[in-house]
């Protein structure tokens, strides 16, 4: 087998392989962003992929962790699909602006109707607002999935602390503090550094190249002319000259 060949049959085992290996990862129900700033606003969308050939998805429950109560929770309009939101009172109310709230959402359904539910090969997104988020941790969103041929897959695994995924991981949301962004004038100032060293190396290699040419352009003249100042001074040549 030639060296082509060999290097062509393992680029197509290491891409075969990569792609197995990622498209368990991209079937889970996932939150997106999985990010948020602790104790501020955010929207979330819940990503769910059909993950069977023979079936669709009907419907979508997503509960909110109950520890952590979210005062303000609204979900965007899907066509096709009905969303209901399940309240549970509260054993310490959530302080606000405008006074104690005693209850908060706890659970979203969403249901599709007959025409609308997720195929085969397909994907929908869920939107949802919520805030104020906690200062601080992780909200893990317990999820189930229902198909048309009443399979429930359930996504309510929570992160392992060794850092494996889960068989059905849950969709997590991490809190986290924003980082501030570079200073642009760094960044200025270092692209057009890299761009003068650029100019400067090509410029370099372009007057090597000409140097280059003609040291090449002397050396092939070189033979031509000893050869013919050799003609020149031959016995022959002399004698000739003399008679």
């Amino acid at each position: 087998m030639s060296l082509f060949k060999r290097s062509a049959l393992v680029a197509a085992v290491v891409g075969g392989l990569t792609l197995a290996l990622a498209a368990p990862a991209s079937a889970h129900v996932t939150v997106n962003p999985n990010t948020a700033t602790p104790g501020g606003y955010t929207k979330v969308t819940f990503r769910v992929p059909n993950e069977k050939d023979n079936a669709n998805t009907t419907k979508l429950e997503v509960a909110l962790p109950a520890g952590q109560p979210i005062a303000s929770v609204s979900t965007k309009p899907i066509p096709g699909w009905t969303a209901v939101t399940e309240k549970t009172k509260l054993t310490t109310p959530i302080k606000s602006d405008d006074g104690d709230i005693t209850e908060a959402v706890t659970k979203i359904t969403w249901t599709a109707d007959a025409t609308s539910a997720i195929k085969p090969g397909q994907f929908q997104e869920f939107d949802v607002s919520l805030g104020p988020l906690p200062t601080s941790g992780q909200m893990v969103f317990k999820a189930l999935q229902t198909y048309s041929d009443g399979d429930v897959v359930r996504w309510i695994d929570e992160p392992t602390t060794d850092g494996t995924e889960p068989d059905h991981p849950a969709p997590v949301l991490k809190l986290t503090a924003a980082t501030a962004p570079a200073a642009p004038a760094a960044t200025t100032s270092s692209a057009k550094g890299t761009d003068a060293f650029g100019i400067a190396g090509f410029v370099a290699g372009l007057l090597a190249l000409i140097l280059a040419l003609l040291a090449y352009q002397r050396a092939a003249r070189k033979p031509t002319e000893t050869a013919g100042s050799a003609d020149e001074s031959s016995p022959e040549k002399v004698t000739a000259a003399r008679s």
